[in-house]
């Protein structure tokens, strides 16, 4: 139940008759809000290990989502991180395709993801990734409508497949989370997030070690967390997958959050700043939807050490580690799910 998981729970809020299409669901892992719905999987569900080893099958996607039947829908909603709008639609229906982000592994991340990858899959990707483009690209063609869950991903819509987009973000449940008394703050900051490459944590955890400051790190994996433990300075924490009100509370009492990823939008500091606290994050992607910069948080423009540790003294020489939390909290609320309903529906009237 991550970012994805939750736009199809919004989606099945405003659609609650709507039936689920998808490659691999394993119940015992979804919200009750989508189970109550019926799920059908495409074929790459009914294949060896599909539930542990669904990426390996990439290659087949395209086909099975071409196979299946939607006769009888009048409105057809893809939720696109890979290559879910491929589907097609009946002549009558209409086709809203809300991208996450078109595929990394194919556009602006092809390198990145293959050069960390096994043998295997690295000898494999040239081989494969130059048809998956092409039929990326075709089944743009087949949507009726895009809308991208940031600036920066509608950018590479029209980039890659050469189609305009609305921007909606995605719903953050703003509600969850609440600003703490002054007095309850705490004098650390806060890494919170899966412990990705692209997200550089390594560099979060350096810059800290260089500073000699606390900092606490919320996430996994736990092969990641003993790397960067090699690395850390000893004010730095590792707390692994907390528990939600473990997250919730340093949230709350954190100094302010450190962001150095690259995100195609970005839900965590917008969950920061529903607990009043501001972000400071790397100037690069949607970022820039969500944080306003010198009010609920501080840009840094190059990705490394020295750009984020001048980030850090910027931040506390402005006063920003003392910001009014009801900023931040306003700002977070433009992120809830009624904005992303709102959103939805002003792209589907488009449509008709």
């Amino acid at each position: 139940m991550r970012g994805g998981e939750k736009v199809i729970e919004a989606l099945c809020r405003m659609f609650p008759q709507a039936d689920i299409y998808t490659h691999v669901a394993d119940p015992s892992k979804l919200s009750a809000t989508l189970t109550k719905h019926k799920i059908i999987e495409t074929r790459v569900g009914r294949l060896p290990l599909a539930r542990m080893m669904y990426q390996k099958y990439l290659p087949l996607m395209p086909r099975a989502l071409e196979e299946l039947d939607l006769t009888g829908y009048d409105l057809v909603i893809s939720s696109e991180a890979g290559p879910a709008k491929g589907v097609i639609a009946p002549p009558d229906a209409r086709h809203l395709c809300y991208c996450h982000s078109p595929m990394r592994y194919l556009w602006d991340q092809y390198h990145v993801y293959r050069n960390g990858a096994g043998f295997i899959t690295r000898m494999a990707m040239p081989l494969l990734a130059h048809s998956l483009r092409q039929w990326d690209v075709t089944s743009a063609a087949r949507v009726d409508g895009f809308v991208a869950n940031s600036s920066h991903v509608a950018n590479r819509i029209q980039k890659y497949w050469r189609r305009d987009a609305d921007v909606v973000a995605p719903p953050v449940a703003v509600d969850d989370f609440a600003p703490v008394p002054k007095s309850d703050l705490g004098d650390f900051y806060l890494w919170a997030g899966e412990l990705a490459p692209y997200k550089r944590p390594d560099l979060a955890v350096e810059a800290f070690k260089r500073m000699d400051k606390p900092f606490v790190v919320i996430g996994g994996p736990d092969e990641t967390v003993k790397k960067l433990q090699q690395i850390a300075g000893p004010k730095t924490k590792f707390l692994g997958k907390a528990p939600f009100a473990v997250l919730k509370e340093h949230m709350a009492k954190c100094k302010a959050l450190i962001f150095p990823g690259e995100e195609d939008f970005g839900i965590v500091p917008v969950e920061v700043m529903a607990s009043g606290r501001p972000v400071i994050a790397y100037g690069r992607g949607g970022i820039l939807d969500s944080v306003v910069e010198n009010q609920t948080g501080v840009f840094f423009r190059e990705q490394n050490i020295d750009a984020l540790v001048d980030a850090v003294e910027r931040f506390e020489a402005s006063g920003l580690d003392a910001v009014d939390p009801r900023v931040c909290v306003d700002r977070a609320r433009c992120f809830d799910e009624n904005a992303f309903r709102e959103g939805v529906y002003a792209s589907l009237a488009k449509l008709y």
